[in-house]
Parts: C-alpha cells; sequence; structure tokens
C-alpha cells in the first residue's frame, strides 16, 4: 500500500451540518478539534473545511449548499443517525465534562467494558452534538498487543 499524501491520515470522514460555522466553533470548544482549514462559497457557506484531533481528520460543510444531495444533518432527517464517529482520547471523564458544559447531550454516560485478559478494556462515552450527530470517545485502559 503507497503512503498517504502527506498530512492526510489514511481514514477520514466528512460530515455536514446546515450550521456548518457555527458547528465548527462549538466542535472546537467542546470536544477540542483545532480547524486547519477553512473554505467559504461566494455566499459565505462553508464548502470544505478540516478539522484535526491530534491524526485524526474531519472534513465539515454545509448541507445547505445542495451540491451534494446525500450530504444531510441529523437535524434535517428528523434526528435520523447519518454515522457515528469514534475518537480516542487521554482522559475522558475531563473530556466527557468539557463536552457537557459546552452543551453536547452525553446519551451515554463514561462506562468501562471490558472484552476479557486476552483483548483490550475501554471506557467510552457517547454524545449528540446540537445537529444530532453521534461522537463516541474513548480511553484504552488495557491493550494486550501493547505489551
Amino acid at each position: 500500500m503507497k503512503p498517504t499524501p502527506p498530512g492526510w491520515p489514511r481514514l477520514s470522514t466528512a460530515i455536514f451540518y446546515e450550521e456548518a460555522a457555527k458547528a465548527i466553533d462549538w466542535l472546537g470548544r467542546a470536544f477540542g478539534f483545532e480547524l486547519q482549514l477553512k473554505v467559504d462559497a461566494d455566499d459565505g457557506h462553508i464548502v470544505h473545511s478540516e478539522l484535526r484531533f491530534g491524526e485524526a481528520l474531519v472534513m465539515v460543510a454545509d448541507a445547505a449548499l445542495g451540491r451534494r444531495p446525500w450530504g444531510k444533518s441529523p437535524r434535517s432527517l428528523e434526528g435520523a443517525n447519518t454515522q457515528s464517529l469514534h475518537i480516542y482520547v487521554d482522559d475522558v471523564e475531563a473530556h466527557c465534562e468539557r463536552a457537557r458544559a459546552e452543551g453536547a447531550q452525553v446519551v451515554t454516560e463514561p462506562k468501562t467494558t471490558d472484552y476479557g485478559e486476552d483483548y483490550w478494556s475501554d471506557r467510552s462515552y457517547e454524545a449528540v452534538d446540537p445537529e444530532g450527530h453521534h461522537w463516541w470517545f474513548s480511553q484504552r485502559l488495557r491493550d494486550p498487543g501493547a505489551r
């Protein structure tokens, strides 16, 4: 497999918001994303943006552009979950409190899932952002492969 372009992870995702500018600001405050790039259309809508969390890359754009009929916010789909994103963090408890303080709806409180001593153990929580996207954040507690 050839290397990815410089600065790009092997996998990234794109999510759409009815109000992408507000979402980008909120994702930074609540979840700790850092805005790397934002491309505005002539009418002020966001055509493309790149947000980083460590080596993770999430692209965010306005759903209302109509350029991508499949690009929808859960808000426009009566809350239907269009995807679920998962990110590892260093301190899941602190991350959860930060997200909650910024208005994230924590739908699964931090809990530990242990798959047995031959497998990993994670502490995770699930949050829903203001437009209905579901996010999972985890902290690895045990990884037998790291021995």
